[in-house]
């Protein structure tokens, strides 16, 4: 066992954690937003990472979902709020990271009897695959990692996210949430068996090194190819530089420099929400 303080990044998000299966259940302005159901489940992760440097990344919607408070209950926690901002869910990661952690994710969109499954946008993308392979965010997210040498440890979601990022990164320290069964739909676990679950794996995450786990990378060149809900998105997006466009909803973009295809996906998300204005 190691016993050398560790540094953690965090990338929060919600629509994985326990207790929520719909949209108003993660929307702030709701009168159905779950911030108690989240916290409770956030801050005993947050507990088992006592003796660690953290920085927590509220990378849900506008990124305003985790109080600044927290940081007083938790003195080793650094909060990353609000938005727009570089590279949104992985803002701050660099080399002096020992692990990233993946909390609340979810399946990718288009996962059979996923809970609220999208990827990056619900309303405007409807496919994303990297050289072929068809992502979700915590493998879009963990190759970005990767580009800094950092491993995913940890992933806390629904059984779905688990089942599909676990093929590609079988070492990674897993909590399942939920068992979803549909899209606004899953099966709860008991809250005090799953805040134990919690926070033990972050003690034991906190006892790993970062050659316990796989770094994610892709090979180059790297090709990303982004399938849109409809051809006016395609369109708008067809006018960045790079974008080859494929057919009426597909676009594609290679380069050999991962940071390029991470950050054209950004923009094509915030491209695409001048479709709401256009139509």
């Amino acid at each position: 066992m190691t016993t050398s303080r560790k540094k953690v990044f965090v990338s929060f998000d919600y629509e994985g954690l326990a207790g929520v299966t719909s949209w108003n259940d993660v929307e702030k302005r709701s009168p159905e937003y779950k911030r108690y159901e989240m916290l409770r489940q956030l801050k005993a992760f947050l507990k088992g990472l006592e003796g660690c440097e953290v920085m927590l990344v509220d990378s849900h919607a506008a990124g305003d979902n985790i109080p600044w408070e927290i940081t007083e209950e938790f003195p080793y926690v650094t909060l990353v709020s609000g938005g727009i901002r570089q590279y949104y869910m992985m803002y701050g990661i660099d080399e002096s990271f020992d692990f990233a952690v993946f909390f609340g994710y979810h399946a990718g969109i288009g996962t059979i009897h996923a809970n609220m499954d999208h990827t990056y946008s619900s309303s405007s993308i409807h496919n994303i695959w990297v050289n072929g392979m068809e992502m979700n965010e915590a493998l879009i997210n963990a190759a970005f990692a990767g580009l800094f040498s950092v491993p995913l440890g940890c992933l806390i979601g629904d059984d779905k996210v688990i089942a599909q990022t676990s093929k590609i990164l079988p070492k990674v320290l897993t909590v399942e949430t939920k068992k979803s069964i549909g899209r606004h739909s899953a099966i709860m676990k008991p809250t005090k068996i799953l805040l134990n679950e919690l926070e033990q794996c972050a003690r034991e995450l906190s006892t790993k090194s970062r050659e316990d786990f796989e770094i994610f990378k892709f090979s180059s060149p790297i090709e990303m190819v982004v399938e849109f809900s409809d051809t006016l998105r395609a369109d708008l997006v067809s006018s960045m530089p790079l974008v080859e466009r494929i057919d009426g909803r597909k676009v594609r973009l290679t380069h050999d420099d991962y940071k390029v295809i991470f950050e054209a996906l950004l923009a094509m998300t915030y491209i695409c929400a001048a479709a709401r204005i256009l139509v």
